[in-house]
């Protein structure tokens, strides 16, 4: 069955975060565990399984930090959400009748998960209210989210 945890809700937000600035540029570490409300150390576990899965790509130095590693169509929230906490159902889950009928939802969840992408998410106007709204406030806001960014004035052009 898939179970959602904390871990997989944070790797899929910090992804989201990803495909959004995905047009400016590398986005900082700092920047998602400052933006998502997310501590550093949880990010950096949630990263090194991302990198190792190929979903991000680092860039070191000056002006790096990580982008998407394939385009935001091609990564769907069921993989994410498979890689952080795995898939399967519990050894037994009770009667036969019990293990039917949750073996079957289970399925059905994935593939409707599967078929949710970063980019489903980044071009809805929902979304990019909650991202104003998570945002406001603050002092100085990225042009693409609403966060706190040291990208002012670069380009948006082709930004969802």
């Amino acid at each position: 069955m898939i179970r959602l945890s904390a871990k997989s809700r944070y790797a899929v937000s910090a992804l989201l975060h990803l495909a959004i600035h995905n047009p400016v540029g590398a986005v900082p570490l700092a920047e998602v565990s400052d933006c998502q409300g997310i501590s550093m150390s949880y990010v950096d576990q949630i990263f090194w399984r991302l990198r190792r899965a190929g979903l991000v790509k680092g860039t070191p130095g000056p002006g790096g930090g990580y982008r998407l590693g394939r385009p935001p169509e091609g990564i769907s929230i069921g993989e994410v959400i498979t890689l952080m906490d795995g898939e399967g159902l519990p050894r037994r889950l009770g009667s036969d009748l019990d293990e039917a009928v949750w073996t079957t939802l289970s399925q059905r969840i994935g593939a409707f998960l599967d078929g949710i992408t970063l980019a489903d998410f980044a071009a809805r106007p929902d979304i990019r209210e909650a991202l104003d709204r998570q945002y406001s406030g603050r002092q100085w806001r990225c042009d693409v989210c609403g966060a706190l960014s040291s990208r002012r004035g670069q380009s948006l052009a082709g930004a969802p």
